[in-house]
């Protein structure tokens, strides 16, 4: 009930109708970001494609400039020197078949998976198990590669994976409510240009349909979406 009311009043501020620049926007869900936990803020993206047809698929990742403020436990596949370099660079779980294993019994204890293009046969077995969560290796997304030292650091200094469902909607967390307002206004911006950037060729009309930024127990805000790709 106290969160519904902390949600109404924070909409009593708000006018739903109309569209806020960026930094406006950033300002109101700080403002509102009240939670007694760090809430995490977040950006959801209507987009003009039709995902059912495989040339308006949109994926990807973008490094954003001030980090996610969420530490991502990241898991490698390598053997060898490749192991120990993924370990040295602050891999949290190193492995080939023996991490194969617990990835079939299902003790799935990481967020993101990185492996070397040798290990991918093995990977591959596990499709039915990574590929649901989103998990599974990607060249296309530098997850599949035989700079594991990089992967494994730009994995944890920020790197966010996007993709659009099948409603033609992506959405993510860009950083926390605790980062100052020109860092969340930084990651948006970087986040939204690496959408625009990745525009199918496929795609008719507006493709920027609709931005909107919220925080975790926060009311949304809609963009204005010139004043964050213009």
């Amino acid at each position: 009930m106290a969160t519904g009311k902390r949600l109404r009043k924070a909409y009593e501020g708000i006018n739903r109708d109309a569209f806020y620049s960026v930094a406006d926007a950033v300002k109101i869900i700080k403002t509102n970001a009240t939670a007694k936990f760090d809430e995490t803020i977040e950006i959801s993206l209507n987009l003009g494609i039709d995902p059912r047809h495989a040339d308006q698929n949109v994926r990807g990742v973008v490094q954003l400039p001030h980090g996610t403020g969420k530490s991502l436990r990241v898991a490698v596949f390598a053997k060898g020197d490749k192991a120990k370099i993924a370990k040295d660079a602050g891999a949290d779980i190193v492995g080939a078949e023996d991490l194969a294993e617990k990835v079939n019994a299902g003790q799935i204890e990481f967020d993101r998976v990185i492996a070397t293009p040798d290990m991918m046969a093995l990977v591959g077995r596990l499709g039915k198990v990574l590929g649901p969560r989103g998990l599974m290796p990607n060249p296309k997304l530098g997850t599949v590669t035989n700079d594991v030292a990089e992967a494994v650091k730009a994995t944890k200094g920020g790197q966010v994976e996007f993709r659009a469902e099948k409603s033609g909607l992506i959405h993510a967390g860009i950083g926390k409510a605790s980062f100052s307002e020109a860092a969340i206004a930084d990651n948006v911006k970087a986040f939204v240009g690496a959408i625009n950037r990745a525009k199918p060729a496929g795609a008719k009309g507006t493709f920027l349909k609709r931005v909107s930024l919220s925080s975790t127990m926060g009311p949304g805000v809609k963009l204005d979406v010139a004043t964050v790709v213009g």
